[in-house]
C-alpha cells in the first residue's frame, strides 16, 4: 500500500497554486538548473518551487518535516488523551495519523509547528508551545522499506517530532475528517498501530513513552 507523509492543502493566504503538488518554499537558486519559477510566483515568493523543481528535490534531497502528537493534560501536567487524526487516503482508505507537515523556506521550527497546528486542528485548538520546542525524537521516512522503521514512498524526509498540549476546541479542518481523543493505553494499542501509515504508530508509542505516559 502506498504511504506518504500528509501535506497541506493550499492555506488562505497563500498564492494560489502553491500547494500540494505545485510548488513548495525552498532556498532560492539552490536548483536553478531545474527550471524558472513563473513570473508571478518568484515575486511573491522567491522560495517556492515550481511542480518541477519539487519533484527533483524530493528525488535528491531530504525535506524537512515537523509532526506533533496532540495531548491534553491533567493540572499535574499528565498526559490524560492522546489526539490522533482521521483522514481519507488517495487510494480512498481512512487512516490515523498525527499533526504533520513541511517546513517553509525562512520559517522557524516553532512557527511551522504552530501552523500545522492550527492548520488541522482548527483556530481555536490552543497549542502549548515552548519557546525553544525541543523533539522528543528524529523520525527519517525512507522511500524503501527496511531502512528505518519509518516510510514514505515519495521521498526522504527528516522530521522533528513533537509532544504538544492544546487547551482548546479542536475543529479538524483541511483533509482531517474528525479527530479522534484517545487514553494514552488505547492510543499505543495494536489496533491503533495498524490503523496508522508509514510507521507512525511506533512514532506514537516513542511519544508517549517519552512524556511517561506507557505503562
Amino acid at each position: 500500500m502506498p504511504v506518504r507523509t500528509p501535506d497541506p492543502e493550499p492555506e488562505p493566504d497563500e498564492p494560489e497554486g502553491h500547494g500540494l503538488g505545485n510548488g513548495e518554499p525552498f532556498v532560492a537558486g539552490s536548483l536553478s538548473s531545474f527550471g524558472a519559477p513563473a513570473s508571478g510566483d518568484a515575486a511573491a515568493n522567491p522560495g517556492w518551487l515550481t511542480e518541477l523543481e519539487l519533484a527533483e528535490a524530493r528525488r535528491r534531497l531530504p525535506m524537512l518535516y515537523v509532526e506533533a502528537v496532540p495531548v491534553r493534560t491533567d493540572g499535574m501536567g499528565a498526559v490524560t488523551q492522546v489526539g490522533l487524526l482521521l483522514r481519507a487516503t488517495a487510494l480512498g482508505e481512512i487512516t490515523r495519523t498525527i499533526v504533520s507537515g513541511r517546513v517553509r523556506y525562512a520559517e522557524t521550527i516553532r512557527d511551522a509547528l504552530f501552523r500545522h497546528l492550527e492548520n488541522d486542528l482548527g483556530p481555536m485548538a490552543f497549542p502549548q508551545l515552548p519557546l525553544q520546542p525541543a523533539p522528543f525524537t528524529v523520525a527519517e521516512y525512507f522511500p524503501l522499506p527496511g531502512l528505518s522503521a519509518f516510510h514514505d514512498d515519495r521521498q526522504h524526509a527528516v522530521s522533528l517530532a513533537f509532544v504538544v498540549p492544546v487547551t482548546g476546541t479542536c475543529d479538524p479542518r483541511q483533509d482531517a475528517l474528525e479527530v479522534t481523543w484517545m487514553t494514552p493505553a488505547e492510543a499505543a494499542s495494536g489496533g491503533v498501530a495498524a490503523d496508522m501509515e508509514g510507521g507512525r504508530g511506533t512514532l506514537l508509542r516513542m511519544a508517549l513513552a517519552s512524556v511517561g505516559a506507557l505503562r
